[in-house]
């Protein structure tokens, strides 16, 4: 298996990094301004990781505006609930 000296996740491409990036901001709750807002190619692997560091990634700061992220998130927890019954 592949490891980064950053110790960070590898994905092997900036889409699948850009998914994730996406979906740990609809499963995770991020204080304001927290979180991985980012992802870049790593230099040392070639591989791309998140980062909190830098601009904010265009298509994540269009989501949280439009409100997608909150409707996933809402979404997420009402399939939680059902499951549970």
């Amino acid at each position: 298996m592949k490891k980064c000296s950053t110790g960070k996740r590898l994905y092997a491409s900036e889409q699948l990094a850009e998914d994730s990036l996406i979906e740990a901001h609809i499963h995770f709750e991020y204080k304001a301004g927290a979180g991985p807002k980012g992802v870049y190619k790593c230099d040392e692997c070639g591989s791309y990781h998140l980062t909190s560091h830098g601009a904010m990634n265009a298509r994540l700061s269009q989501l949280l505006v439009d409100g997608t992220i909150q409707k996933q998130k809402e979404a997420g927890r009402w399939n939680d609930k059902f499951k549970k019954h």
